[in-house]
């Protein structure tokens, strides 16, 4: 038997609601304007020789781990690439834009020594992203434990996802796109894809997640109807969950993201076809959630973070996105549930695939086809 959940989302499918015309709107939510915030700070450069840093995390001893999206671990210490790279990683299947893709550490990381990462993994059924977890001895993981692997066919090269995040809780979140096929995955909740999912850090389910007791669905899903989300964080103020993710031509997002609702993909957009023509006229309907900002045309958003550090005392508060087809950052006010304004910062930096602020209080940039550069005060 269905419960108020799964309901709501049969109903949600049924529903009529009047038909908007994407070409009517250019932004839902704060302009964005150029910044005078960048005054005083210098994107620098600490290392080359990573092609793809999708994803980076900084422990305790300040050596820096990146994700390079071919399948390899890459450690950045003190200020140096090392030759030498973690070993011990399962089998990647860098595919499309599918291979090694986020990471990050623990919370309580020196009590219980756990890195957490997401992968694509051609194990199983199908080509999809897989969520593993294991602990760093020298330079190699050790203890691997893979918590979710996403079932389902499918021979497309797009939308692995992937980004983590973990809540005031403790719990696991993580993004995976809808492997290109937007028809079947982002709205069924009994098929992984098109979602984001909570678990608990050994792997197992949240009592309290969405559909836990809807018959067929997946359990782990906390939120659905996603395109492709590639940048996710936490509020420290508020405890709410951010994500960014990318629409097709028009339409990308920043999603408040709210247990069991439904994000709309692909049945309301803001978006149209790479081609330019249409797959839906629809920008809202009733059982489904606006985006809280939507760029048009697209800027393709990855990696997502929240400014603490007080070496930017003026960024303090603020959520700091990435861009790579404009090559700037974006950085956003919020106030509670609300965005209320946002801004270009250090435009043409490069096409910025993650932005991390690491425990040692700077803001960091993987920079496509460049490597990693540091924000730091200008000398």
């Amino acid at each position: 038997m269905l419960n108020k959940n799964g309901l709501n989302f049969i109903a949600s499918l049924l529903m009529v609601s009047p038909v908007i015309s994407v070409t009517a709107f250019e932004d839902a939510g704060p302009k964005i304007v150029d910044s005078t915030l960048q005054s005083g700070y210098e994107a620098q450069l600490v290392t080359d020789g990573i092609d793809i840093p999708w994803g980076m995390a900084q422990l305790p001893n300040g050596d820096l781990l990146v994700t390079e999206r071919e399948g390899e671990i890459k450690v950045v210490r003190d200020g140096k690439l090392l030759e030498d790279t973690i070993s011990g990683l399962p089998d990647i299947h860098d595919y499309g834009q599918g291979g090694l893709l986020d990471i990050v550490i623990d919370p309580n990381y020196a009590d219980n020594g756990w890195i957490y990462f997401t992968y694509s993994s051609d194990e199983g059924e199908g080509s999809n992203t897989a969520l593993m977890r294991a602990k760093l001895k020298g330079m190699a993981l050790v203890d691997q434990q893979q918590l979710y692997k996403a079932e389902g066919e499918s021979d497309k090269r797009q939308h692995y996802g992937s980004r983590i995040a973990f809540d005031k809780h403790g719990d696991v979140f993580f993004s995976i796109g809808d492997r290109g096929m937007r028809d079947e995955n982002p709205q069924d909740i009994r098929l992984d894809s098109g979602k984001i999912y909570r678990i608990k850090p050994d792997g197992s389910i949240p009592a309290d997640n969405p559909f836990v007791d809807t018959k067929g669905a997946k359990a782990a899903i906390y939120s659905f109807g996603h395109r492709n989300p590639q940048g996710m964080a936490m509020d420290p103020n508020t405890g709410n969950i951010w994500a960014t993710e990318h629409g097709p031509k028009g339409g990308d997002e920043v999603n408040l993201i709210r247990k069991g609702l439904n994000y709309g993909w692909p049945v309301i957009s803001y978006g149209v076809n790479y081609s330019g023509t249409s797959f839906t006229d629809l920008t809202e309907k009733e059982g489904m959630e606006q985006p809280a900002l939507q760029w048009t045309p697209s800027l393709a958003p990855s990696g997502l973070t929240f400014v603490t550090s007080d070496k930017y005392p003026q960024w303090q508060g603020k959520m700091l996105a990435g861009s790579m087809k404009f090559n700037y950052l974006v950085l956003i006010t919020v106030d509670g549930d609300n965005l209320v304004s946002q801004e270009k910062l250090f435009k043409d930096v490069g096409r910025v695939r993650n932005v991390f602020q690491a425990p040692d209080g700077f803001i960091y940039l993987g920079i496509d086809g460049q490597g990693i550069k540091k924000i730091v005060p200008v000398k």
